[in-house]
């Protein structure tokens, strides 16, 4: 079965700080976003990438390319005004075939391991859809009133959710259909699927599959990288 990876990277980084977007930020002397889709490639270079990129850092991509010799093949798109919308331009580069897998990862993820990647194919394929998760390891509390009251929350019932998500691609474009046809704003592609009353596979993430956006993540990020993770 074609397996295709729509890589998102439209994020402006404003938790990050400074003028360049998180997604070009340097990790260990090359951009986040390159460390990514080399990661990706390494794991299988079968699959099919494709980049989603806001229409203004085109340029500067191209340019990029060029200084790091970047030559990993890929599909590039421009992205959306939102998340959603970029999955769907992502989408729409993707062959008319009915018959393939579709993970979409965050740009800003360079560390997903092969284990996390077969693990979520092998899922969607199985059930429609698979979405990697970790356990919360902190204690979460929940605010109950405008007065500042809150409650704890028992953790072992939440899960931190991670990247790829992957979808059967009859199911992904259904429910981004959907979710246009009603005017849904939809953050996270497995709860576009969910509304078409499917359920999603949960597979184990990896603690280390870390999305990068503030200075405290680049610098976990640059540890990881000299660790050979």
């Amino acid at each position: 079965m074609k397996k295709y990876i729509i890589v998102v990277a439209g994020g402006k980084g404003l938790r990050m700080g400074g003028e360049m977007p998180k997604q070009f930020q340097l990790l260990c002397g090359k951009p986040v976003i390159m460390v990514t889709l080399e990661r990706l490639y390494a794991i299988d270079p079968t699959m099919q990438l494709i980049l989603v990129l806001p229409a203004e850092h085109i340029e500067l991509w191209n340019n990029l390319c060029k200084e790091y010799s970047f030559a990993v093949p890929l599909v590039l798109t421009n992205g959306g005004s939102t998340r959603f919308h970029s999955v769907q331009n992502g989408l729409a580069q993707v062959d008319d075939i009915d018959d393939a897998l579709i993970g979409v990862h965050d740009g800003v993820r360079p560390f997903v391991s092969a284990k996390v990647l077969d693990d979520c194919f092998r899922e969607a394929w199985i059930h429609g859809a698979a979405i990697p998760m970790i356990d919360i390891q902190d204690s979460l509390r929940h605010i109950v009133g405008v007065n500042g009251a809150t409650e704890v929350v028992p953790r072992d019932r939440y899960r931190l959710v991670q990247t790829p998500q992957v979808f059967d691609i009859q199911l992904l474009r259904a429910a981004l259909k959907k979710a246009k046809d009603e005017g849904t704003e939809i953050t996270d592609d497995c709860s576009a699927v969910e509304r078409l009353g499917m359920k999603v596979k949960m597979v184990e993430g990896d603690e280390r599959n870390i999305k990068i956006t503030t200075p405290l993540d680049l610098k976990i990020a640059q540890l990881l990288m000299e660790d050979g993770q």
